[in-house]
């Protein structure tokens, strides 16, 4: 595991290189997760195994720091991440994010145009408004939040039966999930939706066939983005059928 020292070498970032050919993908994860939990079993499978893969845990989840005194919002999120993609010292990268990551991975995209090969969501926050669990979270009190929410949420992913969910969130800086809910509910301007149809770059969205119906699957294609799916899967899709969407990501990665 490799380590990068954020916010005046106070912090550190911690994630996975996987070595591989052709340009480097990016892994960032969505809210309560962590790639180095989610994603082992996705870059594992072809046919992605023989690329570059690089699992990042954002800072406030998984191994990586988590400081309460970092503001946790999207943006902040994205200033280390650029830094942390020119310590890789490579012309171009993919990038890959997922729910929150999704939102992340588009703003990202949006500050290193020129070196992105690729970008591919799934089921990524693209308008203000959140979903169901930002949404839930958001409506707590910071307060509230800390002294119950969080394991009032960890509670009832369990009781529903999403434990791997549950599992990571446990470990989650409570504050990192509050305020990424805060901030995927407030949107951003231009909203992540306006900058995904922008890009020169090949951009992808994946849904799982257990997410549809859902209106953004022609809306996504009238804007000439690439939808895939990955059957037999939801939103939790990298545990649900993670070599389909392997299969999905390199589709993605290998568009022109």
């Amino acid at each position: 595991m490799h380590e990068f020292y954020i916010n005046n070498n106070k912090d550190i970032l911690r994630y996975h290189d996987l070595p591989g050919s052709g340009d480097p993908i990016l892994f960032i994860h969505g809210l309560g997760c962590a790639s180095t939990y989610d994603y082992p079993e996705v870059v594992s499978c072809m046919p992605l195994s023989g690329n570059r893969r690089i699992l990042i845990d954002l800072l406030g989840y998984g191994y990586s720091d988590k400081p309460d005194d970092f503001s946790y919002s999207i943006e902040e999120h994205v200033e280390y991440l650029l830094a942390l993609v020119d310590s890789l010292h490579t012309e171009k990268v993919s990038i890959f994010g997922h729910s929150m990551g999704g939102a992340i991975a588009i703003a990202l995209a949006d500050r290193i145009k020129d070196k992105v090969s690729s970008l591919i969501i799934t089921e990524g926050n693209l308008d203000p408004g959140g979903g169901l669990t930002s949404g839930r979270v958001a409506s707590y009190s910071l307060d509230d939040y800390l002294s119950f929410g969080h394991d009032r949420i960890i509670d009832d992913s369990i009781d529903n039966g999403n434990f791997k969910w549950a599992t990571i969130l446990k470990i989650s800086n409570p504050r990192a999930v509050y305020f990424g809910a805060k901030d995927l509910v407030k949107g951003s301007a231009p909203t992540w939706r306006e900058l995904l149809y922008s890009f020169p770059f090949p951009c992808s969205y994946i849904f799982g066939t257990k997410s549809l119906p859902d209106k953004d699957e022609q809306e996504l294609s009238k804007n000439g983005i690439n939808v895939f799916l990955v059957k037999d899967a939801g939103h939790n899709m990298a545990t649900e059928n993670p070599e389909e969407l392997s299969k999905m990501i390199w589709k993605g990665i290998n568009l022109k």
